[in-house]
């Protein structure tokens, strides 16, 4: 039983590809007589003509890596294209980190660890790039605490 003609008709009625055309087996006698478009119309709501569901691209093995990279998985050399620079520039990696050893010079002189005096000596420290980081800024202090108090004593 040929039901190419058919099948064509629904897939233009109900703007698909033929290949997702579905006939109910129990139903195919009474598709194949039908050769109009509201034979085929009047199938189709009767559900013996339906359209498969579209297949999608699963994301499973996406969400899979995106965990991965989460835990800093697959970000060896051998993942890199471009240079260090090229990655993050200069600029906004300076930006970053200035911004976290002001944050934390301002919590320091909030909480009373260091006086406004020391503050802008660090202030301006921190400009001139001697610290690395926020932890390098409360060693750095830490130290110079400790220098202090053992001059004193």
């Amino acid at each position: 039983m040929d039901l190419k003609g058919q099948k064509r008709l629904a897939a233009d009625i109900l703007g698909v590809g033929i290949n997702r055309i579905r006939i109910d087996p129990e139903m195919l006698e009474e598709v194949s007589k039908a050769i109009t478009r509201e034979d085929i119309k009047y199938h189709i709501s009767t559900g013996a003509i339906s359209a498969r569901p579209e297949k999608g691209t699963s994301r499973g093995r996406l969400h899979k890596r995106m965990e991965q990279r989460k835990k800093g998985r697959r970000r060896g050399p051998g993942r890199r294209s471009g240079t260090k620079g090229a990655r993050m520039g200069k600029k906004e990696a300076w930006m970053r980190k200035i911004r976290a050893i002001r944050d934390e010079l301002k919590k320091m002189r909030e909480n009373k660890e260091i006086d406004n005096s020391e503050y802008r000596k660090f202030y301006r420290r921190a400009k001139g790039n001697l610290f690395h980081s926020r932890r390098h800024l409360r060693e750095y202090i830490a130290r110079m605490a400790r220098r202090k108090d053992g001059k004193e004593s």
